[in-house]
């Protein structure tokens, strides 16, 4: 077992050499274009409302489940109607069919979750110093790594100097995920930058087994894991996805470009939220596509996934149905249906594959 703590660079020399391989390979498949749908979801009832939606998974029965976080809340919603719940379950079709949370169990700053292989729910908020795991329906409180309001900094809170500490306790995990073939919990514990920049690995039983530290990445802000064994890492304003194997060896490094649509006067270019904010890919066994948020541009960048060659986007910045207003976290269903969770724009929306 490697219980130890390295440093991992952005391997550069690495990427130059994969970029130089794979720059000729050409799409062997035809890439989906996606249309908004929406009737998807219906409203809500009993007069809820919600400010900023920032986190979703998607279970094995295509049920969407969205975190909520209700102490944003403005007068004017509050006014107007019922703080709608912490979580929301969706069913295939957009209606509500299950909805839970509580703050005394909970983190106020919710932020990413997952649905593990049997359905279990795993929560992460950010700033916090924990992991929850609930039962599918939240009914009951499964397992908790960490505890709640002790951070992982030198006195216990988000305005301590960050530790990376090597150590199942965290400052703010902003992204979770379980490697279904061993129950091993891959987090990314870095949502801001000034915090800490790792990606902390559990066994299924919550115990700590290794991590790296990432020194040249400004914000860890999220983790994801594919069915050929790979870590991709959202280097969210560094306009990156860093590539590495489950013990931390890097692999890759896809740019993920971008450009303001109105260039500044001056010259100087101020990102509003990064580029590779979150990341969710197709569910063909080969997991062809990546499917990128880049708030910069209010919009879902799609690439190939083995060598990072950009195909296509949609959405733009707006309110309207198929635009965004600072989209935060990204799945796909069995059909390939995509998700978008919104904070800003307070909303979840789904889009269709649609042949060309």
């Amino acid at each position: 077992m490697n219980t130890g703590i390295f440093r991992a660079t952005s391997g550069a020399g690495l990427a130059i050499a994969l970029g130089a391989l794979f720059s000729s390979a050409v799409l062997a498949q035809p890439v989906p274009h996606f249309e908004i749908d929406a009737a998807w979801p219906k409203p809500l009832p009993d007069q809820w409302v919600v400010s900023g939606l920032v986190g979703l998974c998607i279970d094995s029965q295509d049920h969407v489940l969205v975190l909520h976080r209700q102490d944003e809340m403005s007068v004017g919603g509050l006014n107007a109607g019922v703080p709608a719940p912490l979580i929301i379950e969706f069913d295939p079709e957009g209606n509500v069919v299950n909805s839970w949370g509580s703050f005394d169990l909970l983190d106020l700053r919710l932020h990413s979750c997952q649905f593990d292989g049997d359905d279990n729910v795993w929560i992460a908020s950010a700033p916090s110093g924990m992991l929850q795991k609930y039962s599918h329906d939240g009914s009951r409180l499964l397992m908790q790594i960490g505890e709640k309001g002790v951070l992982d900094s030198s006195d216990g809170t988000s305005e301590g100097t960050p530790l990376n500490s090597n150590a199942a306790r965290f400052l703010m995990p902003s992204g979770i995920r379980v490697d279904r073939a061993t129950g091993n919990i891959f987090v990314a514990d870095g949502e801001q930058p000034g915090s800490n920049r790792r990606i902390a690995v559990m066994d299924a039983s919550g115990a700590f087994l290794r991590q790296w530290v990432i020194d040249d990445m400004e914000s860890v802000h999220c983790v994801h894991l594919s069915n050929d064994g790979l870590v991709y890492v959202c280097h969210r304003r560094g306009s990156e996805i860093r590539v590495y194997d489950k013990m931390g060896s890097f692999q890759q490094r896809i740019e993920i470009p971008w450009t303001p649509v109105t260039p500044p006067e001056d010259g100087q270019i101020i990102q509003s939220g990064g580029s590779a904010v979150d990341i969710a890919l197709s569910p063909d066994p080969e997991e062809r596509l990546m499917y990128v948020i880049n708030q910069n541009n209010q919009r879902i960048d799609i690439f190939e996934r083995e060598n990072g060659n950009f195909v296509t986007s949609f959405g733009r910045a707006g309110n309207y149905p198929g635009q965004f207003n600072q989209p935060h976290s990204i799945g796909v269903d069995s059909n390939g249906n995509i998700y978008v969770a919104e904070n800003r724009g307070m909303r979840v929306q789904r889009f269709r594959p649609v042949a060309e």
